[in-house]
This record gives structure tokens, C-alpha cells and sequence, in this order.
């Protein structure tokens, strides 16, 4: 059983939820709300978009609008929690912080196609 620490008021928490020295898992949830939020406006993105089966058009405006959101949200989790996202590349400088952009990239792309996805289901 791993090693328990204190959480303040609620009790302890295991120590395997914490990352670098934290003492509370909150920091990590934040962290994973930005990743989540993103994969809902890439679903959103996709299910909205216009012209079904239009993959390239997708992709590319895609592209576009997640690098944008990755950019944004990199940045806000950087200044809300210094320690990164729950995928943590910080320790490689600046290369780790476009890394973490193209993760959120990356996320955003696989919402988009299956927004597009879903909106083929759901015949919009």
C-alpha cells in the first residue's frame, strides 16, 4: 500500500497521486481539466464543423484552432500550476513546453474527428 500523506482538513491522501512534493491532489486535477476541456471543444469543433466527410478541411482548420487552444491552455496551466500538465515535459525546457503543445494539439485533433464522428451518427 503506498505510502499516505497529509491533505489537509478532508484527511490524507496516497502519496501516488502527488506529484513532485505536492501535498494535495488538487493540482493534478486542474491539470487534467484543461486537457479534458480541450477534448470537449475538439468535439465540439468537430460536430459544428461543416461538411461532413470533408476530412482535409477538418484537419487543416483544426490545426489551426487547436494549436491556438494549446497555446492558450499550455500557458494558463503553466501560470495556474507551475508544475505542468498531468503528462509533465518540464523538464526539457523549452522544448517540453511544445511538446505539451502538440499533446494539446494532438488532443484537440482526435475531438475534432470524433465530433465529426458523432455528428455523422446523430445525422445532424
Amino acid at each position: 500500500m503506498p505510502k499516505r500523506v497529509p491533505a489537509g482538513p478532508a484527511g490524507t491522501v496516497p502519496e501516488t497521486f502527488l506529484l513532485r512534493g505536492s501535498n494535495t491532489g488538487i493540482t493534478e486535477c486542474i491539470r487534467m481539466w484543461f486537457e479534458l476541456v480541450n477534448l470537449v471543444f475538439g468535439i465540439a469543433f468537430g460536430f459544428f464543423h461543416t461538411g461532413k466527410e470533408d476530412y482535409y478541411s477538418l484537419l487543416k482548420n483544426g490545426v489551426i484552432v487547436g494549436l491556438l487552444l494549446g497555446i492558450i491552455f499550455v500557458l494558463a496551466a503553466q501560470y495556474l500550476v507551475p508544475g505542468g500538465m498531468s503528462l509533465d515535459f518540464g523538464d526539457f525546457g523549452a522544448a517540453g513546453f511544445f511538446i505539451e503543445i502538440f499533446i494539446f494539439l494532438f488532443i484537440f485533433i482526435v475531438g475534432a474527428f470524433a465530433g465529426d464522428q458523432l455528428e455523422r451518427v446523430f445525422g445532424k
